[in-house]
């Protein structure tokens, strides 16, 4: 064969499998069997084996390969991915509505409505047809590149259809990458073999997949996507949504065929009722539908908040709840020693999850809602994450139920537990408590502290069970021999284990303070610290006079702080951490902006931003923001709804501004 024909060959090759891979995995109508379909592939591995000069970047044979990365390089979005605002009620619905057509000055407007997958969102970009490069969302600016990892996923198209004549020079396609309940169980099945913590939920499992540096990893895990838009094209135009979807579909996209286009607002109430009760039967999860108005030119009309499209929002689905029995009332002991009763449950199938357990809070709770062992309960998750009982069928009692009494020893190490006066929590104080030592580890460990990937619940246990480490100061400590020697630790992951133990090393001061486990000091409160403070050294030799005068710090919390570095046990796990290399201090660079040396609180429901979100654009503008009132706050943000924190700023004269002043302020 001539070098020409040798090139053809393998474009024909190519061409077919291109053709099979949409048939089977996009539009899921195989017309290969598996025995034929290798034989292809293998044909085209061969002819490139024999000709690597001849392999193209689109070519089947590149989806995955090479060895595992060390780290992800960053992609910048050509446009943000933006967030959007949420909506849980029909009423709101209308209210977005009324908010379109106010701004769009009376023009027709419609709507098309999809179906809000619970998946991963990510960006994947194309030139001339070609795919390039495959993003996570990142802060909304730049993301994760993820490309390798996201080619193991066969309904991604490596380049366009070839109906398409003229691809756009560059398109940025967004859609959502999502495991499938089927496939969620059975990575949980091998985990659970493996003795590894579980995945929470299927979304859970699909960004941590993401998450993995060996693509041949993520290969076996079996994630999908859908496609729902655009953030970016040039070389082509165009007009609407259903326009774009045609087109990604017609280009090779795994586009959802669920999509309506609505013509009045009570239309879209309809078709999102009409998926709620039908939200099981698919084969992922949703949790809600999105709305988005049709047309392109009305959607620059509109604009977008720093944070938000103004054409677009998402109507949440409310949590499911289901009625199970308490098998039994168990305790568990936190990181400062409280504890917390959880109640067993049989096991029932909720938001794409089987549920066996609940939490009840505490004793308080419990009394509250009168429950006992073997009662039938409606169950819910909060947030669709956290499961928790809703409250008691009285009404399907026997009389055979069992109240559940207070303990007065911990389950752990026997030591009697105490309950102060002003909380309602009951706690062990013992500082050695295994079971405590194990919580400040995860603790220390999770993702909005150190964020030390793969040190999970079993990990943990085993770490102190077998006295590898007797605080999370040792972690640094541990050695990769170490590790190798935990049950089920293969070489591999006993490597990744301890490279995320270095990397943690680097993380910003805050996430190492509120990594500490100190007492009523959260993702905010060691922020504050951090910022004020600059070093771990000059926050632990504060006085409490000193910590009060930070607008942010209580008597509370300034006692909790000193106490927690007055300890000689909580000093040596310092200077642990101090030996091993951590960051331990940061320049304090005050921002400057329009709302420099500002006192900002932000109260009620806000329409444009999460509370979250104004308070990181307050910190930029150089403000600060604080969560109680007090004749030092400049000026109080007021959404909707706002209650007692609008009354005090009115009684103590501080100045309110609406969400909208606000907006215009901070220059959005």
């Amino acid at each position: 064969m001539t070098v020409k024909d040798v090139r053809k060959e393998m474009e024909e090759l190519r061409r077919k499998i291109r053709r099979h891979d949409h048939l089977y995995y996009v539009l899921n109508k195989p017309s290969l069997s598996d025995h034929e379909y290798d034989a292809l592939y293998r044909k085209l591995k061969d002819l490139e084996d024999a000709r690597p000069e001849f392999v193209t970047k689109d070519s089947p044979t590149q989806r995955v390969g090479g060895k595992p990365l060390k780290e992800f390089g960053t992609v910048k979005h050509m446009a943000p991915m933006l967030s959007m605002d949420n909506t849980y009620s029909p009423d709101e619905i209308r209210q977005f509505d009324s908010r379109v057509r106010k701004n769009l000055k009376g023009e027709d407007v419609e709507y098309v409505v999809e179906l809000k997958f619970d998946g991963v969102s990510i960006s994947l970009t194309y030139e001339k047809g070609i795919w390039a490069t495959g993003a996570t969302r990142g802060d909304g600016v730049e993301g994760d590149d993820v490309t390798n990892n996201l080619k193991t996923i066969k309904s991604i198209p490596l380049s366009f259809s070839e109906d398409i004549k003229d691809p756009p020079d560059i398109i940025e396609v967004r859609g959502e990458v999502y495991m499938t309940r089927k496939g969620f169980d059975e990575i949980n099945r091998q985990k659970k073999m493996a003795a590894e913590e579980l995945f929470a939920n299927p979304r859970n499992a699909a960004a941590g997949s993401l998450k993995l540096l060996d693509p041949n990893v993520v290969a076996k895990r079996h994630l999908d996507i859908y496609v729902w838009g655009a953030g970016h094209y040039e070389g082509k135009e165009f007009k609407t949504q259903t326009e774009l979807l045609d087109y990604l579909k017609d280009a090779g996209f795994k586009v959802n065929p669920h999509y309506k286009l609505c013509r009045t607002i009570d239309e879209v109430i309809d078709y999102c009722n009409s998926w709620e009760p039908k939200r099981g039967s698919l084969e992922f999860d949703i949790d809600g539908m999105v709305l988005k108005v049709n047309d392109f030119g009305q959607r620059d009309s509109l604009g977008m908040t720093s944070k938000s499209p103004r054409w677009a929002i998402a109507y949440k689905f409310p949590a499911e709840k289901a009625l199970t029995e308490v098998k039994d009332i168990i305790i568990q002991v936190g990181r400062t020693g409280a504890i917390t009763p959880v109640a067993i449950l049989e096991p029932v199938h909720l938001s794409g999850s089987t549920v066996s357990r609940a939490t009840l809070h505490n004793f308080d709770e419990i009394e509250r809602l009168d429950v006992r062992i073997g009662d039938k309960v409606y169950v819910e998750k909060s947030g669709e994450i956290i499961p928790k009982v809703l409250s008691v069928a009285k009404e399907k009692r026997t009389g055979h139920e069992k109240a559940f009494p207070i303990p007065r020893k911990c389950p752990v190490c026997g030591s009697k537990l105490v309950r102060d006066e002003d909380e309602v929590a009951v706690r062990c104080e013992n500082v050695g408590c295994q079971a405590q030592i194990k919580e400040a580890v995860l603790h220390f460990a999770s993702r909005d502290a150190m964020d030390i990937e793969n040190m999970g619940e079993a990990i943990a246990d085993q770490l102190v069970d077998k006295g590898l480490i007797k605080d999370y100061g040792d972690i640094y400590g541990l050695k990769f021999e170490d590790v190798k020697r935990l049950d089920r630790m293969a070489e591999k992951s006993a490597s990744n284990l301890i490279q995320a133990i270095e990397k943690s090393k680097a993380n910003d001061l805050n996430k190492l303070i509120f990594g500490l486990g100190i007492r009523h000091v959260g993702e905010h409160v060691a922020w504050v610290l951090a910022n004020h403070f600059g070093s771990i050294d000059k926050l632990a030799g504060a006085a409490i006079e000193e910590l009060t005068r930070i607008n942010e710090i209580g008597p509370v919390v300034a006692d909790s702080i000193h106490n927690f570095f007055k300890s000689k046990e909580n000093m040596k796990v310092i200077e642990k951490l101090k030996a091993a290399g951590l960051r331990m201090s940061q320049k304090i660079e005050k921002a400057k902006g329009v709302l420099s040396g500002k006192t900002i609180v932000v109260t009620g429901a806000l329409k444009t931003c999460s509370r979250s979100d104004i308070e990181g654009l307050i910190r930029k503008l150089g403000g600060n923001p604080s969560s109680s009132i007090s004749k030092n706050t400049d000026f109080l943000v007021a959404g909707e709804e706002a209650g007692s924190k609008l009354d005090k700023a009115k009684a103590l004269g501080v100045k309110v501004i609406t969400e909208e002043e606000f907006n215009k302020l901070a220059g959005l």
